[in-house]
């Protein structure tokens, strides 16, 4: 809080107040608190809103650096100048000052006043500058930008009592969530998720078949057909545009002989025996999650695995930033998404929980689910028939 935040009453409050406790913000405009306001507390919201509100912000000026190099550029170059920067990434240097100002600011960039340099530590740079890195987290600024495109869309799904399907959502969603997910999948799918299951890396090993179903644009799929040659591989989305996506990143990677990928639901998805079938944080954006667990079901082999990974949610809402970032992402697409297959009040929503998943797996027939293991935002449970 602010460093007069402990005098009472309080009647100065600046929804824009400078929230670093070791700051001299000037104070803001007078406001006479409801008598029943607390003034600290009220105070305290709003600082807590001014930072959320500088977060917001700020995550544009992520997705312009992402886009353009700069934070690349910025890894690379070591300690320069904004003029050193902008040349280097064919920028305007003046935006290229401003920008740089706002990573400092926001603590995304290191700065030396005396002269007049930037550049990102290591850590920086594994999170803001390097794709390959598991720990890669700048592709989300796609995801944030696509919910504050199409407000519009889910507003109006909000009044008039209806959904918006995947396909309803701006371009950035699509490729914003391949590259969120992906660095995800780099980081724990072969080294964790899939030696967690019973079994199963040894079925991969030896030559199994694998289905993904609601794939996108097939990153886990092409991971797991680069580690394991001898087993084949089908994606399943009903997203036309994803599945296009998904063949040229297969082909490209090289793995397109034992990768395919197909345009259908996850209810009513070609093929059977599958030794493994995988669904990555899907299942919760889906109308009927009943009827695709049984599909599921139907399509593995005998003694077949159900891989599928949800977020880690608490039983209430409570203040969690891992919270705040599901129920908002569930708000903005996946319950719309639900809504439009026809969920309606049933809908799962990202933050369903385990025992609301287990149900769903219950009722389509399996008789055997525990959680294999978890990240600290996902679990990964392991469905048996």
């Amino acid at each position: 809080m602010g460093t007069d935040a402990n005098l009472a009453p309080r009647t100065h409050v600046d929804p824009a107040a400078d929230v670093d406790p070791a700051s001299h913000a000037e104070p803001g405009p007078d406001v006479e608190p409801a008598p029943d306001i607390d003034p600290d507390r009220l105070q305290a919201f709003l600082e807590r809103f001014a930072a959320d509100q500088a977060a917001s912000l700020h995550a544009a000026t992520v997705l312009i650096g992402d886009r353009l190099g700069l934070y690349r550029s910025l890894a690379d170059g070591g300690p320069q100048t904004a003029e050193a920067l902008a040349d280097a990434t064919e920028c305007d240097p003046r935006l290229v000052r401003e920008w740089l100002g706002a990573q400092v600011a926001s603590g995304y960039a290191a700065h030396d006043p005396t002269q007049g340099t930037y550049w990102l530590t290591a850590e920086q740079a594994a999170c803001l500058a390097d794709p390959s890195s598991p720990t890669f987290v700048a592709g989300a600024g796609l995801v944030i930008n696509s919910a504050h495109k199409d407000t519009e869309v889910v507003e109006a799904a909000f009044t008039g009592r209806g959904g918006v399907g995947w396909d309803g959502h701006h371009a950035h969603l699509f490729e914003g969530t391949r590259r969120f997910f992906e660095p995800v999948y780099r980081g724990n799918l072969l080294d964790s998720w899939i030696p967690a299951l019973d079994g199963v890396a040894d079925k991969l090993a030896a030559g199994a078949r694998v289905a993904d179903v609601g794939c996108g644009h097939g990153a886990a799929l092409r991971l797991l057909a680069d580690a394991y040659p001898a087993s084949t591989f089908v994606g399943y989305d009903s997203h036309a545009g994803s599945i296009e996506a998904a063949r040229a990143a297969a082909a490209d990677a090289g793995v397109a002989d034992r990768l395919a990928f197909e345009v259908a639901g996850a209810d009513d998805f070609d093929g059977d025996g599958f030794d493994l079938v995988c669904v990555f944080n899907a299942l919760h954006e889906l109308g009927e999650p009943v009827g695709a667990a049984r599909r599921i079901r139907e399509s593995l082999a005998p003694d077949g695995t159900w891989m599928f990974t949800e977020p880690i949610a608490h039983e209430h809402p409570i203040e969690h930033v891992r919270d705040r970032t599901f129920y908002s992402v569930s708000t903005m697409v996946c319950t719309p998404s639900a809504i439009a297959q026809g969920a309606g009040e049933a809908a799962l929503g990202a933050q369903a929980g385990e025992p609301a998943l287990r149900r769903v797996v219950a009722e389509a027939g399996f008789t055997r689910l525990r959680r294999a293991t978890e990240t600290p935002s996902f679990m990964v449970l392991e469905a048996r028939p």
